[in-house]
């Protein structure tokens, strides 16, 4: 870790607590402070009140020394990010020429006057210095008081990233040195709980460089490996070891790593085999086939889909017989058979994938409750049926049987040659 550098990331906007936007740059920012190991230690988000945004300076500057504020320096009346941190510093704005200069050649560059009220972005923090915006009309300021390093960013991705890369980064840099370079490694696991995972790797995570550490994931199981160097190829190695243990323990539930998911490693293993798959999903609703779809090139192997919720659907569209329906009712093995036999016929394609059951959260009886779910995979040779008792709320069960959908679908493909 770079030595005794503690940040703190503060949002500013009204909008971010509302919801109405994803603090994005939360994750960004950390993730790029991190490769250089630059380690967050807070995050936080405040409204458009100056008194709030001065308010959460005093608690910044009691726990950390670097603060990256984005947002709230804006040319309308409640962007008051660089008003707040003045009145917290007790220092005046000063109108910069700099800044100033930079307005109006922006917009003299668009063939446009500028607004009056764009002046108030060229007031500066005394004893501060600009941040260039070479991609809109918001400089940045750095200010160091107090023993804290305050760096003040846009809200607008497209130039607060910049910004962060050519200058508080190289500042960061320059200030603490020492930095190391912070890799992590995301391997990703199916058909085992984080319990059953969590209790043979207890030695592994007491270690301090790398770090081994769970991560939520809905359906699956994650783990991450940490691990910091001088140089990225000194982290690479100390991470290796701990893999390789982690895949010999673990290694029948490995499917993939960092970013790779359940869809595309799916996708990428029937196009390697230039095989196809088509979809037949009752309780999931088109969710699989959005799951697949979402995967760039996944038109080299997946047809599509039917959503298939009435059993008229069923019968008509995917051949599901009308005695197994009376007999054996909608969610049951016979009807996942069925369902994935016919769409596998219907669409022509090598696999086929039926999915029925009960997401709740009514509908459920003794017999089958909420949560019951059949997952049928079907081949030209023979088909597979799986029975599953999910646990969570219509969403959870949704998606969790899409991802079992999805490792049975891998485990059925790896199997044959």
């Amino acid at each position: 870790m770079a030595r005794d550098c503690r940040v703190e990331l503060l949002a500013v906007g009204t909008e971010i607590l509302l919801g109405q936007i994803h603090n994005a740059h939360a994750q960004y920012i950390s993730q790029e402070l991190a490769k250089f190991g630059f380690y967050v230690y807070h995050h936080g988000a405040v409204g458009d009140n100056e008194a709030r945004i001065s308010a959460a300076f005093d608690v910044a500057v009691k726990r950390s020394n670097v603060v990256i504020v984005t947002g709230g320096l804006g040319p309308t009346g409640d962007d008051l990010t660089k008003e707040a941190l003045a009145r917290f510093l007790k220092r005046d704005l000063v109108l910069s020429n700099e800044a100033l200069d930079h307005l109006m050649q922006y917009f003299a560059n668009r063939q446009r006057p500028m607004p009056e009220e764009n002046r108030k972005q060229a007031y500066c923090i005394e004893g501060g210095t600009l941040i260039p915006n070479e991609n809109g009309t918001a400089p940045g300021q750095y200010i160091f008081a107090q023993g804290v390093h305050f760096f003040l960013l846009p809200g607008p991705p497209l130039e607060m990233r910049p910004m962060l890369k050519t200058y508080v980064l190289p500042k960061l840099m320059e200030v603490f040195g020492g930095a190391q370079v912070l890799i992590s490694r995301v391997l990703h696991f199916c058909g085992i709980g984080e319990s059953d995972v969590d209790e043979q790797i207890r030695d592994l995570t007491a270690q301090d460089n790398p770090t081994v550490a769970p991560l939520a994931g809905e359906g699956e199981m994650l783990l991450r490996i940490t691990a910091t160097g001088k140089t990225e190829s000194e982290a690479k190695q100390r991470i290796a070891p701990v893999e390789a243990e982690l895949r010999r323990r673990f290694g029948d539930f490995l499917y993939g790593v960092d970013d790779e998911t359940l869809p595309s490693v799916v996708i990428d293993r029937l196009v390697e085999r230039g095989r196809t798959l088509a979809v037949a999903e009752s309780c999931t609703g088109g969710m699989m086939a959005e799951m697949l779809t979402d995967v760039p090139g996944s038109s080299q192997a997946f047809q599509g889909g039917i959503v298939a919720y009435d059993n008229r659907v069923k019968q008509q569209l995917l051949g599901v017989p009308a005695d197994v329906l009376d007999l054996d009712g909608a969610v049951s093995e016979q009807t996942a058979i069925a369902m994935a036999k016919g769409v596998r016929e219907r669409l022509a394609t090598d696999y086929g994938v039926g999915i029925t059951g009960i997401a709740g959260p009514g509908g459920g009886t003794p017999e089958k409750p909420v949560g019951l779910v059949f997952v049928a995979v079907a081949d030209a040779a023979d088909t597979a049926v799986y029975r599953l008792q999910l646990r969570g709320s219509r969403a959870q069960i949704r998606l969790r049987t899409c991802k079992q959908a999805f490792w049975r679908l891998l485990q059925h493909i790896q199997r044959q040659v």
